[in-house]
């Protein structure tokens, strides 16, 4: 049975090296915000039985509006937090109870997953890429990635 999953990268969120505060509080630009609803258009129609979220901010803030208009909670998991690598985000897509899940996280893991499918010859270098507020959809059957599709968010 194949299952589908959907990683998204934060949206835009303010320069980090102007932010002052703790790195995990700092939130979403207009730009962000704007990224964040046109998340909920990318998706619109796929039935979405889950949203799973680092608890940075600006993770969380991205599927808030998608969580919404999907009648869902935003599940803050430290396993998508900055730093957890690809192995926090596959504790997700080995679980064969999950289907038709986002996962909101960072550049970095998404940065690994997009090495991991080049590495997998799913995609090819070059067929997708991992911009703020972009979206990989990922069909898996078990525990193996068997397509994946790239959405950028402008």
């Amino acid at each position: 049975m194949t299952r589908t999953f959907y990683v998204v990268r934060h949206a835009k969120a303010g320069d980090r090296e102007s932010w002052s505060g703790d790195d995990r509080l700092r939130p979403l630009t207009k730009k962000g915000h704007k990224q964040a609803e046109q998340l909920v258009t990318l998706l619109e129609g796929k039935r979405i039985a889950a949203v799973f979220s680092s608890p940075y901010v600006r993770c969380v803030q991205t599927v808030e509006p998608l969580a919404r208009a999907n009648r869902l909670e935003v599940e803050h998991r430290i396993e998508l937090a900055e730093g957890h690598g690809l192995d926090g985000a596959m504790t997700f897509l080995s679980n064969p109870k999950l289907d038709r899940a986002v996962l909101s996280t960072h550049g970095d893991i998404v940065w690994e997953l997009v090495e991991e499918l080049v590495r997998r010859r799913v995609v090819k270098a070059g067929d997708g890429g991992y911009e703020k507020g972009s979206t990989w959809e990922l069909q898996l059957d078990g525990a193996a990635i068997v397509a994946a599709r790239y959405s950028p968010i402008e």
